[in-house]
């Protein structure tokens, strides 16, 4: 008997028919009396049943082989799904940023300089009352508080409205690399203190730029026209006013060389030279006098902290007071200490406390545009300078209703001490204050409406007083 070659499936009943068929076939060929043999057809049906459970296993390792590679094969789908996704969200990401305007540069270079401009326009309205007389046409006093131009011992009172924008400001600014530090400058000026020529109000209100800052930094140096190191003019209230609590408040702005000194990130000493000036009356005349015949400068040290609660100083300063002419004059130490600073507190730092006080012998140029002489000088009376004591100080509350609407309360007082022994001209101021509150709203970024009133006394050495009630409004946009 001959075998013939065929092909077979791995399945079912058709390969278990195939393999006992080859089986039975392969036993008579071998043995053809095995029929009859039980024994061999047992053994037969043995391995019969071994090669169907080997055939079992092979079909369950085939069927789970090919479980095992649909789900990788599934798998490998999601991931690239997920990844062509993912991909797709990116480019969406990235087309969105690219279809933004990009934020516009700040200020324009020349070569590696960078050029800056800003500052504000405000303009200011006000109405005031004076008890004790007239303050005289093109006055500073009309236009912003100044307490010397508070009229005393007048028969009458007075009153008088006027409007302007002379507060306006405009500054530039450079900045240059320069070796491994910015060399800066800054440049400052607005029209608020410039004499108003005759006639101004008449037709169109003309008024000169008046230089307020001048200076260049590199590094920790700056030199040149800054606020004076005795003072922080960031400790001044918000005020519709050009300064606002002028009575207790240092206010010089001068030639300084400075040097700032880092001592930790908080703190910072500094120390500078400033442009002397002694400023003197007479046993005379109440007027004061520009002495330009100074020999030393004025040297200035501050400690100041500037941190998570606000801002805070002490500072300390040494005067060489000089006057002479035509081969006479004297000379005097001035000197004087002051703390001030400006307390944040409350949700945000919304809410903010700012203070000044300062005492000092023969510094009354550095109080309120020199309120108070430095001392009095008269050469046909006696060759020698006599020295003034006074006292300045201011405290502001700041409340902040909303992120818009804010409130600010502020009272400040100053006092003079004339020495003994020499006349003091009835007219020399020697004692001042005010109080003011005002309410600001913000509707847009940068712009600021504000109305305050304010109230404000002059006192003289004769004992004259004079009173002086304001309301004032204001608009500032600052850009």
């Amino acid at each position: 008997m001959t075998a013939t070659p065929f092909t077979y499936r791995i399945h079912g009943a058709r390969w278990r028919s195939g393999v006992a068929c080859i089986a039975l076939a392969a036993g008579i060929a071998v043995n053809p009396t095995a029929s009859a043999q039980t024994a061999r057809e047992a053994e037969l049906e043995s391995r019969l049943n071994q090669l169907e459970a080997a055939v079992a296993a092979l079909k369950g390792e085939l069927t789970q082989a090919r479980a095992e590679q649909q789900a990788a094969a599934a798998q490998a789908t999601a991931q690239q799904t997920a990844s062509t996704e993912a991909a797709q969200k990116t480019d969406t990401r990235v087309a969105a940023l690219e279809s933004k305007p990009s934020a516009p540069a700040e200020g324009f270079k020349v070569g590696a300089t960078t050029f800056k401009m800003g500052g504000f326009v405000k303009v200011v309205g006000s109405a005031t009352r004076y008890d004790d007389g007239e303050v005289p046409g093109g006055s500073l006093g009309k236009e912003f508080y100044l307490p010397q131009q508070i009229p005393v011992g007048g028969s009458n009172s007075s009153r008088d409205i006027i409007g302007h924008a002379r507060q306006t400001r405009l500054f530039f600014t450079t900045s240059t690399p320069f070796a491994g530090n910015e060399l800066k400058s800054h440049i400052e000026f607005d029209f608020a203190l410039a004499a108003a020529p005759l006639g101004a109000q008449r037709a169109t209100n003309p008024y000169n730029p008046t230089f307020r800052r001048g200076f260049i930094t590199w590094g920790n140096w700056l030199v040149g026209q800054e606020w004076t190191t005795f003072q922080n003019p960031n400790h001044f209230p918000e005020t519709t006013d050009f300064v606002g609590p002028m009575d207790g408040a240092i206010f010089v702005r001068q030639a300084i060389i400075q040097y700032r000194h880092p001592i930790s990130p908080d703190w910072s000493l500094y120390v500078a030279a400033e442009n002397p000036q002694t400023e003197t009356i007479s046993t005379t005349s109440a007027a004061l006098g520009d002495n330009d015949t100074d020999r030393v400068p004025d040297m200035v040290a501050k400690l100041a902290y500037k941190g998570k609660l606000g801002e805070m100083h002490v500072a300390g300063i040494y005067r060489k007071l000089s006057v002479h002419s035509n081969g006479m004059g004297d000379n005097a130490n001035g000197w004087g200490v002051s703390a001030a600073g400006k307390i944040l507190f409350g949700e945000k730092g919304r809410h903010d406390l700012r203070f000044s006080a300062t005492y000092g012998h023969g510094m009354g140029r550095y109080f309120t545009v020199g309120y108070v002489p430095d001392a009095i000088y008269d050469a046909t009376v006696a060759d020698k300078l006599y020295v003034i004591d006074n006292f300045a100080g201011f405290a502001a509350l700041k409340l902040g209703w909303t992120d818009k609407l804010r409130s600010t309360f502020m009272a400040s007082y100053q006092k003079a001490w004339y020495p003994d022994g020499i006349a003091v001209p009835g007219l020399a101021n020697e004692a001042a204050y005010s109080f003011a509150g005002n309410l600001f709203y913000s509707p847009v970024k940068n712009l600021d409406l504000g109305i305050e009133y304010r109230h404000g006394q002059r006192e003289v050495v004769s004992g004259l007083t004079g009173q002086m009630d304001r309301l004032e409004m204001a608009a500032k946009y600052t850009f």
